[in-house]
């Protein structure tokens, strides 16, 4: 559904509940608990990652365990994804997002990271981590997912901390939100 049709959507409901509101009867005030956000579902497909699967599969889980308002599931067997994961011989990368449903950025798993000592579960959960909006924050400790290479070799940690979850948490705040990214660039996550 177009963008416009769902801002008219939107506004002839807020509409609608301010008259309703306006002659509803007074009624004692009651506590609601918070409506929980809805979560957006971004599906992923690995069938061209050989070798990486469960790297991927402990990427996504770091991911899945991190944040509220995003899951990422794999696609079934030749189903659309909007994260396509494919394994390389050159530097990982990945094209950055955030990647909104039915729109598609393309993660490239490298396998020179991997030969010159990198972890490959931390470079998996890095390059989902370019999917959903985050850039390099190189150089930077261990303890930044999104340090990358800059981390160095004997950091295996595939966890984002508070600041990059908060930020795909933002990223996904609401999930009907239509985004327009303009910076659709690939980063390249080579020394």
């Amino acid at each position: 559904m177009p963008l416009v049709t769902w801002i008219k959507a939107g506004t002839s409901a807020t509409a609608l509940v301010l008259a309703m509101a306006g002659t509803a009867s007074a009624a004692p005030a009651t506590a609601q608990p918070d409506a929980q956000a809805a979560v957006v579902t971004l599906r992923y497909d690995d069938s061209r990652a050989a070798g990486w699967e469960a790297a991927i599969a402990a990427g996504v889980a770091s991911w899945n365990a991190s944040v509220t308002n995003v899951k990422l599931v794999e696609a079934a067997p030749g189903g659309a994804a909007e994260i396509v994961i494919v394994a390389t011989s050159g530097w990982p990368q990945a094209t950055l997002g955030p990647v909104r449903p039915g729109r598609q950025v393309r993660v490239e798993l490298g396998s020179q990271a991997v030969n010159d000592g990198y972890n490959k579960t931390r470079i998996a959960a890095h390059e989902l981590g370019h999917s959903l909006g985050l850039r390099d924050t190189k150089p930077g400790p261990c303890s930044q997912l999104m340090s990358g290479s800059s981390a160095g070799t004997a950091c295996t940690s595939a966890v984002p901390n508070a600041t990059e979850r908060s930020r795909v948490q933002s990223n996904y705040a609401n999930a009907l939100a239509a985004s327009v990214v303009t910076d659709r660039r690939t980063l390249v996550d080579a020394p």
